[in-house]
C-alpha cells in the first residue's frame, strides 16, 4: 500500500519472524552467541527467555538457517500444559512414527533414533518454543530424555525459548535437578532508546530504503510507547506509515505517532476509549 510512496521493496515492520530483517542489539547478538556456543559445546540444555515480542523466535530461525546438514533439528512450537504424552510431540517434530505405541515403545524408539544419528556422525537439537507453557511433569520428561548420552556424548541437545514465566518456572523447587542441567542461558532485555531508533533504521534499509523517514522525536515517542519491545514497535511503525501515507507525508512527525497512539485508545479493539460515545477526537488539519 504504501510501499512505493516511500520508496520501500517491502514492508519494512511485518511481525512475522524474518531473519533478514533481524537486528542484533548488543543484547540480541549476546544471545545468539549463547545459543551458538549451547551447540558447538553439546549442551544438554540451552535456555533463552524474553519478553513477548522481544524477537527469540527470529534469533532462533537465524540460527536454524545457519546449521549444517550434520544436525538433526526438530521444533516444537504449539506447547500448553494439556499436551498429553510430550514424546509424541516430539517424535512427530523429527518425523518419526509415533501412533499406537505403548510409552516405552516410544522411548525405546526414540533413543534407537538418537543412537542411530549418533552413528551417522549427526547431531540431534530439540527445540521448544513457547516453552513457558509447559508443566512440571513435561520438564521433567525432557530432563528424563537428556539421560541419553554415548560415553561423554550427549545425544541430544535441546533448547528452551520462552517468556519470562519460564525464568520463574525454572526456579521452583521441584525443577531443581532440572535447572541444575541447564549449560547456557540468557535473558533479552527490551531496546533503550537509542536501541529504538537504531532499529527503526535497520529495518528501513533492509526494506530498500537509503534515507531516514522517521523524525528524532517519533522515534524517541515510539520507544517510550512500544516500551522497547520489537513486536510493538513494527506494529506502530506500520500503523505511523499507513497514516503517513494518507496524509502524503514525506516524514513521520512525532504528530502522526500522536495521532496513531489517540486512535489505537479510542478505537482500537484493545484501546481503552477516552473520549464520550459519539464524540470523534479532532484530527490533525
Amino acid at each position: 500500500m504504501y510501499e512505493t510512496f516511500y520508496g520501500l521493496k517491502e514492508k519494512p515492520f511485518s511481525i512475522q519472524p524474518d531473519p533478514d530483517f533481524l537486528f542484533m542489539s548488543q543484547r540480541h547478538t549476546l544471545a545468539y552467541s549463547m545459543l551458538e556456543y549451547g551447540l558447538m559445546s553439546r549442551a544438554g540444555f540451552t535456555v533463552i527467555c524474553g519478553d513477548i515480542g522481544c524477537g527469540k523466535t527470529t534469533l532462533v530461525r537465524r540460527l536454524l538457517n545457519s546449521l549444517g546438514e550434520d544436525v538433526r533439528v526438530g521444533l516444537v512450537t504449539n506447547t500448553h500444559q494439556d499436551m498429553g504424552n510430550l514424546l509424541e510431540w516430539i517424535m512427530l517434530a523429527y518425523g518419526l512414527p509415533f501412533e499406537g505405541k505403548s510409552p516405552v515403545s516410544l522411548y525405546d524408539a526414540f533413543q534407537r533414533f538418537l543412537i542411530d544419528e549418533y552413528g551417522k556422525g549427526h547431531r540431534v537439537v530439540l527445540i521448544v518454543d513457547e516453552a513457558q507453557n509447559l508443566g512440571v511433569p513435561a520438564l521433567e520428561s525432557l530432563r528424563m530424555l537428556s539421560n541419553i548420552n554415548a560415553d561423554k556424548d550427549q545425544l541430544l541437545q535441546m533448547v528452551l525459548v520462552g517468556q519470562p514465566q519460564l525464568r520463574d518456572l525454572l526456579k521452583k523447587p521441584e525443577l531443581q535437578q532440572f535447572a541444575q542441567r541447564v549449560a547456557v542461558d540468557y535473558f533479552i532485555p527490551p531496546l533503550g532508546t537509542v536501541e529504538v531508533a537504531d532499529y527503526i533504521e535497520h529495518r528501513l534499509r533492509v526494506a530498500g530504503r537509503d534515507r531516514s523517514l522517521f523524525s528524532p522525536l517519533a522515534m524517541s515517542k515510539i520507544a517510550k510507547a512500544s516500551h522497547g519491545v520489537p513486536r510493538n514497535i513494527n506494529t506502530l511503525c506500520d500503523m505511523a506509515l499507513v497514516y503517513g501515507y494518507a496524509y502524503e507525508a514525506k516524514v513521520i512527525d512525532v504528530q502522526v505517532i500522536d495521532e496513531v497512539l489517540q486512535d489505537r485508545s479510542n478505537f482500537g479493539v484493545l484501546g481503552e476509549p477516552d473520549h464520550k460515545d459519539g464524540e470523534i477526537p479532532s484530527k490533525r488539519a
